[in-house]
């Protein structure tokens, strides 16, 4: 990894200084407005704690939700905050205001070992355009500038890529390097056997993960909906499973090409509905009947999978296996999830690639028994189909 990191920042650098962090505080809240899972925030409290003990005033960035490039009082980071507040022993301000006079000044007037949170940056219009002036407004609030927020990486914002040109030096955070470690050593150069797991509703979404995972895997195992593109395309009859029909001959040229690389389920768990997990049966990958639907990889496929997961030495995991939210279809992304717990404990590099993979290991609670959990689910996808991620490239290289 060639990205400057903060470790790669002199005392020079941070004592003293304005460290403007961009984090990913994008988290849920509960019916009460309070934060109900603040895994992006203890995430990010690493990469604080060592600016703060390095004697920086730390200014951190942040977008939340959606708002339409204005203030929307449902959007505040207030609540965010306030958690912050309860995690770090630190002194903790906050400010109802991004850029500007008010800010700058608000920068200015924080004491060594100080945090500020600015508001929103989605309230800004240009933020989501990369606007140069804003780029330029934001860069006024730090004297160093450092972008932790991978989940927010593919994306060329003004508070991660346009900031940086006017905000040095520009450098990595922890969590940057570490998600950048992880994936990168995994795409670059795995311990094998290497095995990849891709799960999900569409091919369309991950044909280039999967093209791009195919000459570098020992195995890529396919769950979810999108193996009944596959097993259309072969000739089986998929009942009322998702099928996308456009991709069916994308599915036969990877189907040859991918030989016995590419491992498709031997069986399925079907039911007439979602909604009807009390006639779910488990069918042979070619005996899905008419009218019934695929909601989940088959037991006999757990098997199989759990077996070529546990003799792997580096284990990579982007997509549910089916809709796990609903048992019994989380069986086959439960029985993953065990099989990459199981292959960590045997000393096994294991990956999440975020999104839903990394909501599952939560739920099962198994989080603490993989090697890494990403928080960035389409910044990961990015990054494992080989894509430049604007957050990492705006960074200082070595």
């Amino acid at each position: 990894m060639n990205t400057k990191t903060i470790r790669d920042l002199t005392a020079a650098d941070l004592h003293g200084k304005r460290a403007l962090v961009r984090v990913d505080f994008n988290v849920p809240l509960n019916d009460a407005g309070q934060v109900a899972d603040d895994t992006r925030i203890t995430a990010a409290l690493p990469t604080i704690t060592t600016l703060l003990d390095g004697g920086a005033r730390v200014i951190l960035l942040a977008h939340f939700g959606r708002p339409k490039g204005a203030p929307e009082a449902k959007y505040s980071l207030a609540p965010v905050a306030a958690r912050l507040k309860e995690l770090l022993p630190r002194p903790v301000h906050f400010l109802g205001e991004t850029v500007g006079d008010a800010a700058v000044s608000a920068t200015k007037a924080l004491a060594a070992g100080e945090v500020l949170l600015l508001e929103n940056t989605r309230f800004l219009p240009g933020e989501e355009k990369n606007d140069d002036a804003l780029s330029q407004q934001l860069a006024q609030l730090g004297d160093v500038y450092v972008n932790d927020a991978f989940g927010a990486a593919h994306r060329a914002h003004a508070s991660t890529a346009g900031v940086a040109k006017y905000c040095r030096p520009a450098v990595a955070g922890l969590l940057m390097e570490k998600e950048l470690a992880y994936l990168g050593g995994a795409l670059a150069n795995p311990q094998r056997p290497f095995v990849a797991i891709l799960g999900g509703s569409k091919i369309s979404g991950k044909i280039d993960v999967v093209e791009a995972l195919l000459p570098k895997v020992d195995h890529l195992l396919i769950g979810g909906a999108m193996a009944c593109t596959f097993f259309r395309a072969m000739g089986f009859e998929t009942g009322n499973s998702l099928v996308e029909p456009d991709r069916l001959e994308m599915a036969r040229d990877l189907l040859t090409r991918g030989g016995d690389k590419l491992v498709l389920p031997v069986d399925a768990t079907i039911a007439p509905a979602m909604d009807a997990g009390a006639q779910a049966t488990a069918v042979a990958r070619d005996a899905i009947p008419a009218g019934q639907a695929m909601f989940d990889i088959g037991p006999a496929s757990v098997t199989q999978y759990r077996a070529l997961i546990e003799s792997a030495k580096t284990v990579l995991w982007n997509g549910p296996m089916g809709v796990f939210e609903k048992p019994p279809f989380d069986v086959g992304t439960r029985g993953v999830a065990d099989a990459m717990a199981h292959a960590t404990g045997q000393g096994a590099t294991t990956i999440i690639g975020g999104g839903d993979s990394a909501a599952a290991v939560a739920e099962a609670g198994l989080e603490s028994q993989m090697s890494h959990v990403s928080t960035g689910g389409g910044a990961s996808l990015e990054f494992l189909e080989g894509k430049d991620l604007p957050g990492v490239s705006a960074l200082d290289q070595r």
